[in-house]
């Protein structure tokens, strides 16, 4: 079975606060198979796992923002805690208390997606820069194609496919 039927929809929970690429608390709650409290209490109780920069909590103009503009967090507005948002570096932090090996396979679909687009970003940035150089240019362009390819993909549902050959 590969990694992306077993943790679908990483890639739509990654969302960008305070000029960060964070994941909600009841986001990577669902990704990893467990309750949302199960989370917070896995940081309440490594406080020193989780300094600045690693996880930080939602103010409540933030929280309205978020429950507007992400139809999945709807349930976030009847909430009368803020939510947690982790930081990648949270998120890895995070995967050093949970062992599950749900919580590897989702782990390891988190760190491909952030690989992504960061390649993604750096790919836009390069191809800005290439002015003159169109073969440059156009193999980065392609890359860049490929990692929205995966990243969109990753995205949708999959449906079963069937695949013919034709001999003359």
């Amino acid at each position: 079975m590969k990694q992306q039927e077993i943790i679908p929809n990483v890639e739509e929970k990654i969302i960008t606060l305070r000029n960060q690429q964070v994941i909600l608390d009841c986001d990577v709650a669902e990704l990893y198979g467990v309750a949302t409290k199960e989370i917070n209490q896995a940081v309440r109780n490594n406080p020193e796992k989780f300094p600045d920069g690693y996880i930080f909590e939602l103010d409540s103009q933030e929280k309205g923002e978020v429950v507007k503009n992400f139809d999945h967090l709807q349930n976030l507005r009847f909430s009368p805690q803020f939510p947690k948002a982790f930081t990648e570096k949270g998120l890895y932090m995070l995967a050093t208390i949970l062992k599950s090996p749900k919580a590897v396979q989702t782990t390891i679909a988190i760190v491909e997606a952030y690989a992504k687009l960061k390649e993604l970003s750096r790919v836009i940035v390069e191809i800005s820069r290439q002015e003159e150089d169109t073969v440059v240019q156009k193999q980065l362009l392609h890359r860049g194609g490929q990692l929205v390819e995966d990243l969109i993909t990753d995205m949708l549902p999959k449906k079963s496919t069937e695949t013919s050959f034709e001999l003359n």
